[in-house]
């Protein structure tokens, strides 16, 4: 076995050689994922801070504004065709209906699709009051059908005052579609603040 003028062996130079070449690179394969670890950790705190205050309910936001939407649609065709409409909802759904002035009844607006039967997404609860009075909702259709609606929304652009709020089952945000004293129709989701005013005016027809 060769060995250096030293004595020492060449083989036993060599294998210590290796071996601290091994542990320096393990040492810095292990800093290299600490640091790696660390920058992680740091994101992750960086997302939980910039986003954890600030989880919206999508999906009743989402049914919020459709509603809001369908209300000033049926609003605008009341006016252009000369009709009354209403709005029927019950705790799983609600829908538009229109008078026949023929038949002298309301009836579904199955000329419309956009007034057609619409379902509440699940966990989602709602409260509606109409003239300062709070409606009972059922949770299934009455056994004889009966299109009378609980908001009136009148061919001169008149309606009820109400106020239609939505809710996460367990949950403390709250979404409202209402009438201001203009008979507006308003909207305010989750975390918006109402504009201070008068009560919401009666509307002039029952």
């Amino acid at each position: 076995m060769p060995t250096l003028a030293t004595g020492t062996s060449v083989s036993n130079t060599l294998r210590v050689t290796r071996t601290h070449s091994v542990r320096q690179a393990a040492g810095f394969t292990l800093i290299e994922i600490m640091i790696v670890v660390f920058i992680i950790g740091l994101i992750t705190a960086a997302a939980v801070i910039t986003f954890g205050g600030d989880r919206r309910d999508t999906e009743l936001d989402k049914e919020a504004q459709r509603l809001n939407a369908l209300f000033d649609y049926v609003r605008e065709q009341a006016e252009l065709q000369t009709r009354d409409y209403g709005f029927r909802v019950n705790a799983m759904g609600y829908s538009f209906v229109t008078f026949d002035v023929l038949q002298n009844q309301w009836r579904e607006a199955g000329e419309d699709d956009a007034l057609r039967l619409r379902e509440f997404p699940e966990g989602i609860l709602p409260e509606v009051v109409v003239e300062g009075r709070a409606i009972v909702l059922d949770r299934k259709e009455p056994s004889v059908k009966d299109f009378k609606p609980q908001i009136l929304i009148f061919a001169n652009g008149d309606l009820s005052s109400f106020e239609v709020s939505m809710k996460r089952e367990g949950g403390s945000d709250r979404a409202r579609i209402y009438t201001d004293e203009e008979t507006n129709i308003r909207m305010l989701l989750p975390g918006q603040v109402e504009q201070k005013g008068p009560p919401v005016r009666a509307a002039s027809r029952q």
